[in-house]
């Protein structure tokens, strides 16, 4: 495994899926790759609270 540039689906920035992050997706039964980047993904889990 490497290192994946992955392209935000909402802000479209270049983020990086570590390999520790992939390994972390795969032990816990994730199959697909993240579609945002972290600062997305924290906008869009506070959005979905309210």
């Amino acid at each position: 495994m490497e290192d994946k540039t992955i392209v935000c689906r909402d802000c479209e920035a270049e983020f990086v899926f570590t390999v520790a992050e992939q390994e972390f997706y795969k032990e816990k039964g994730f199959e697909n790759d993240p579609v945002r980047c972290k600062e997305c993904r924290m906008a869009k889990k506070a959005r979905n609270r309210n």
